[in-house]
Parts: C-alpha cells; structure tokens; sequence
C-alpha cells in the first residue's frame, strides 16, 4: 500500500500560479507518478505523468507548456507547477501512483494507477 498526500490547492485569480505537492510514503516501488484532475460534473481526466528513473513526462495538451511536473525522490515528493492558471483549471487534483510497470497503453489513463490520494481543491476565478 502507498500512501499518497496532495496539498498546495486553493482559490487564485486566472493568469496566476500554485504549486501542488504530492507526498507519498514511497516512490520507489512505482514506475510513474501522474496528477489527473476532475472538474464538476465532468470526468477525471490525465493533466501530467512522470517516470521515477529517467524523469521522462507526458502533459495533456491543455497544460502543456503551462504546467510543469517535478520530482523529489530524496523527499518522495511530486510536484505539479501550475502557471498561467484559467478558470477552466477548476478542479479537484489527485496525485496517483503506479505499479512497478506500466503499460504504454495507459500511461494517461486511470487504470494505469494502482494509488490514488484524497485530492486537493483548485480554483480560478475570472
């Protein structure tokens, strides 16, 4: 079992920026890290994903070039930079984690994750 603890959410004007944080219990057993986040009355949808050894990472075209994914493992900490934030960013945010292997096939998609955390609140206003 891996523990995983988000925080960082909150309320934040559109064009400015948070940082999630993502605390687990150990990374080291995963292959991937990844944020998805779910809006509502919508899916839970893929935003960004990580490897644990090369530090390889995928965005969804929506946050590409906007938000950024990080990784501490010293910390087994993953972060998620978010700038130029829009209302369209409201969500709630889940940190997950992987399995020791993943598939290709589902590196964005939820069943490539085997823990998820509680999640955070993130809101933009107009």
């Amino acid at each position: 079992q891996v523990q995983l603890v988000e925080s960082g959410g909150g309320l934040v004007q559109a064009g400015g920026s948070l940082r999630l944080s993502c605390a687990a219990g150990r990374t080291d057993s995963s292959y991937a890290m990844a944020w998805f986040r779910q809006a509502p009355g919508k899916e839970r949808e893929f935003v960004a994903r990580i490897t644990r050894s090369a530090g390889n990472t995928i965005y969804a075209d929506s946050v590409k070039d906007r938000f950024t994914i990080s990784r501490d493992d010293a910390k087994n900490t993953v972060y998620l930079q978010m700038n130029s934030l829009k209302p369209e960013d409201t969500a709630v945010y889940y940190c997950a984690s992987s399995a020791p292997t993943q598939g290709t096939n589902v590196r964005t998609v939820e069943r490539g994750y085997r823990y998820w955390g509680q999640g955070t609140q993130v809101t933009v206003s107009s």
